[in-house]
């Protein structure tokens, strides 16, 4: 019983021991624990600054990729857009040269035509003449030799017509 109801002198020196080992300890034990306790506290608040500082610091950084990113995208856009225009360009002024180049084909063709068939004329009626004038000899039974001589007869035969044409 006397574990449940303990006597005056057994509570007080465990009252004394008591008082003792706290004394201790708040001399010596509790000043370590409290610092160690402030440290470690520092030391958790400094980590959620430098988390706080690094999120605020990966949320500018991924604001300035999201930037660069959108800046990227306009200057494609931009290139893509530069780029049409240049092929349009280009596509235009090609189907205007070829069209160019098209019309003068056809215009040298058209005077390459032209001349031949001034030449062709021309060699017509020199075959015409040569003929006329064989058959005129042949006609009149003369021989003419000298080219100056068939032109002075034929001079000579327009100049008569031209002289019945008038009277008439």
């Amino acid at each position: 019983m006397e574990l449940i109801t303990p006597d005056f002198g057994l509570l007080f020196w465990m009252t004394l021991a008591f008082g003792i080992v706290f004394f201790v300890l708040a001399k010596f034990a509790f000043p370590v624990i409290n610092g160690m306790l402030k440290k470690r506290e520092e030391e958790i608040n400094a980590s959620l600054e430098n988390a706080k500082r690094i999120k605020d610091e990966m949320d500018t950084v991924q604001e300035k990729a999201q930037q660069i990113i959108t800046q990227t995208r306009e200057e494609c856009d931009k290139m893509i857009a530069e780029t049409r225009h240049i092929n349009d360009t280009y596509s235009e002024e090609s189907k205007r040269k070829a069209n160019e180049e098209k019309n003068r084909i056809i215009e040298s063709a058209k005077e390459t035509i032209e001349h031949e068939k001034m030449a062709a004329v021309t060699e017509m009626k020199n075959q015409i003449a040569d003929i006329s004038i064989k058959v005129a000899e042949k006609i009149l039974g003369k021989h003419l030799d000298s080219d100056q001589e068939q032109l002075d007869y034929i001079n000579r035969l327009l100049q008569e017509i031209e002289d019945k044409n008038k009277n008439a």
